[in-house]
């Protein structure tokens, strides 16, 4: 037996982003976004497109969310912005992690409350909540369709997930001309995470037919359209089939969650600081060669994939995909070398590696 469950109400396609005042069905609401996004026009089109329905912003996101700056913000959110039902996340995953933070009001109104949580397990009681509505200016984290936070507490060296029932979104909408301007290297990354949501989908223990459906079409658009969107990354077509297979891929992970690409990537990022993308993408092929031979499906999919003939194939076939775009397999490229396979030994015993067909 198996379920599948994702409570989010997509509206997907180009211009879709006029939806959103009638989404807020006359609530008002607080933008949380990235500091270029006033350079980049965005701001100004959010306050024309909502008027008095916009309560005010929150524009001082940077990647990876961490603690160290995420306490400050959420007091302002809750002292200044308090009477706002909603928010509204525009960015990339950074900025849908952090908005999914600040949506639920401590009995203190700290942060302190919230970091217990994370840290320690202290529960946690939600004074109030705001409606989170996501729109993803990057096609890869699947953020706006998932319940998870990835949170970062860089000081203590540590990662934290938050997730609870009100850290779903509401809504997302998932416009592929808010994409047309992404840089290179967001577009690459943003990428290969969404390739890595997809194939960790597959070779995943909480898989179910559906996710698994998703996952391979998205893992098979991903291959197919990547190499060419970086070489014309003003392509309104290509930047749809991304968002499209970026979604597939997010939806699939929302059921079963990431695996041990993912577990390896965090500790890579917080050590090494490479960009998550890259992070969780370098070890694919060497995670699907310890995936083949679990199960007799999964191991179909992947080679259907990647249109090949057998497992050697399938590995040299993603690894090529890879290098094609620059990123390399190697891992003493990111600065691990010896140690590895004591690395990848570590990830298992993670949460999200413990998710992986191979770690039992």
């Amino acid at each position: 037996m198996w379920n599948f469950h994702n409570p989010v109400a997509v509206h997907a396609g180009i211009g879709s982003l006029e939806r959103l005042p009638a989404l807020l069905a006359g609530r008002r609401a607080l933008l949380v976004t990235f500091p270029e996004a006033a350079a980049l026009g965005l701001e100004q089109d959010m306050a024309d497109l909502l008027g008095p329905q916009l309560a005010g912003i929150e524009n001082a996101v940077q990647p990876n969310p961490d603690v160290r700056w995420l306490s400050a913000m959420f007091e302002r959110v809750w002292s200044k912005h308090a009477d706002a039902e909603c928010v509204i996340a525009l960015g990339g995953g950074s900025v849908i992690d952090c908005a999914k933070a600040m949506l639920a009001a401590t009995g203190s109104g700290r942060f302190d409350e919230l970091l217990a949580h994370l840290r320690d397990g202290a529960p946690l009681e939600a004074k109030r909540t705001k409606a989170l509505i996501a729109i993803p200016t990057t096609a890869g984290t699947g953020s706006e369709v998932t319940p998870w936070a990835t949170i970062w507490d860089a000081a203590a060296g540590s990662k934290y997930s938050l997730h609870r029932d009100w850290t779903w979104p509401e809504a997302a909408i998932v416009d592929p001309q808010l994409m047309l301007s992404l840089p290179p290297g967001a577009t690459l990354a943003s990428g290969l995470d969404a390739l890595s949501h997809a194939l960790e989908s597959i070779w995943n223990v909480n898989r179910n037919p559906v996710s698994s459906s998703l996952a391979a079409a998205a893992a098979r658009e991903i291959v197919a359209t990547l190499p060419p969107l970086m070489r014309q990354p003003r392509d309104p077509a290509l930047r749809e089939r991304m968002a499209v297979a970026a979604l597939q891929a997010g939806l699939a992970f929302s059921n079963t969650k990431t695996a041990l690409a993912h577990s390896l990537s965090y500790d890579i990022t917080l050590h090494h600081g490479i960009a998550h993308g890259i992070a969780c993408s370098f070890s694919l092929p060497h995670v699907m060669r310890l995936a083949f031979g679990r199960d007799a499906g999964v191991d179909a999919l992947l080679l259907q994939i990647f249109d090949a003939t057998g497992e050697d194939d399938a590995v040299a076939r993603l690894s090529g995909f890879l290098e094609g775009l620059g990123v390399s397999t190697d891992s003493a490229r990111y600065g691990i070398a010896d140690d590895w396979d004591t690395l990848v030994q570590r990830a298992l015993q993670g949460p999200r590696g413990r998710n992986f067909i191979a770690a039992a």
